[in-house]
């Protein structure tokens, strides 16, 4: 293990105990092409949560398995609901589209999303925080507890790649992550922290964060690394990705993750990948727009997925 790296780790805090998850099928429903399963799973002793599984119709043998993860967009009411295709957003609904290419798909919620808040009647009767300021308080409580809400994150979705891997109709070998946002930051964390991650997507979901804190933009709280600003930043991190396969797609104006320190992030990952003899898997897709996931771009994260995870 490389010092930066080591440092980084040591910056995310402790990791909840990894469970066996004892994932349960609690719901299926047919929909165009596929099959939408709701599961039950633990994400660590104590917790269990549900996430979507989508499952394509027909075909036989094992198929590749995705996470897709959800964006933030501040509604906090949906999370698992976009990439799973149950919400208005369509350009979040990239759960169900790669479905439909032929690759079984896990959509699950994030902490303080869709069914990961606290009950609606706690809401409601103003016992427990919603929204923000939920988030807010989860990631505070992580920080006096010696961890992160990044830490948090990954070791959920370590778990999530854990029932993509057990699943009899997925190939173990092929796992891939794919995001938006918040979700794209996700993707970025996890194919550095778990080498079971065979092809990762990363939609305009980061950025150098010494360029964030220099234009003082705020983000989601999972952003904020303790000291990590202190031992490296985020071209380290996604440098020590290669050199599985990564593709970063970002747009011109996005607003929230400056599109100088992507590119200047983009070089540092980019000499990384050759220096690891991997040249060709390290790709950007720069695209005229914002803070966004527009459908040709996600044609080309798709195309990038099947090439690295069919057989």
């Amino acid at each position: 293990m490389n010092s930066t790296r080591e440092a980084i780790l040591d910056c995310l805090g402790t990791l909840p105990d990894r469970p066996d998850p004892a994932v349960e099928t609690v719901s299926s429903t047919a929909a165009d092409g596929f099959e939408r399963r709701l599961l039950e799973y633990d994400v660590e002793p104590g917790e269990r949560i549900r996430a979507y599984l989508l499952v394509p119709d027909g075909g036989s043998g094992e198929r590749p398995g995705v996470l897709a993860v959800h964006p933030h967009a501040g509604e906090f009411a949906i999370g698992k609901s976009d990439p799973a295709g149950l919400s208005d957003t369509t350009d979040y609904n990239y759960g169900v589209e790669l479905c439909r290419r032929g690759h079984v798909v896990c959509c699950p919620d994030l902490r303080c999303f869709e069914d990961r808040r606290p009950s609606e009647r706690e809401r409601a009767s103003g016992t427990a925080p919603s929204g923000a300021d939920y988030e807010k308080f989860v990631a505070m409580d992580s920080l006096l507890r010696g961890s992160s809400l990044q830490a948090k994150y990954l070791s959920d979705l370590v778990v999530a790649l854990d029932v993509l891997e057990d699943h009899d109709l997925i190939d173990s070998d092929a796992l891939g992550v794919l995001g938006h946002s918040l979700g794209g930051q996700e993707a970025a964390w996890l194919s550095w922290f778990d080498d079971r991650v065979a092809a990762a997507v990363v939609s305009s979901g980061v950025a150098r964060l010494a360029a964030v804190q220099r234009e003082r933009i705020t983000h989601n709280f999972a952003l904020y690394v303790p000291d990590l600003l202190t031992v490296g930043d985020m071209d380290d991190v996604l440098a020590d990705v290669a050199p599985t396969p990564l593709l970063v797609t970002h747009g011109t104006d996005d607003r929230i993750f400056p599109p100088d320190s992507v590119r200047s992030l983009a070089d540092v990952v980019s000499e990384s990948y050759a220096a690891a003899g991997a040249p060709t898997r390290f790709e950007t897709l720069f695209f005229n727009g914002g803070h966004e996931f527009p459908a040709d771009v996600r044609s080309s994260a798709y195309d990038w997925l099947d090439r690295w995870l069919e057989p």
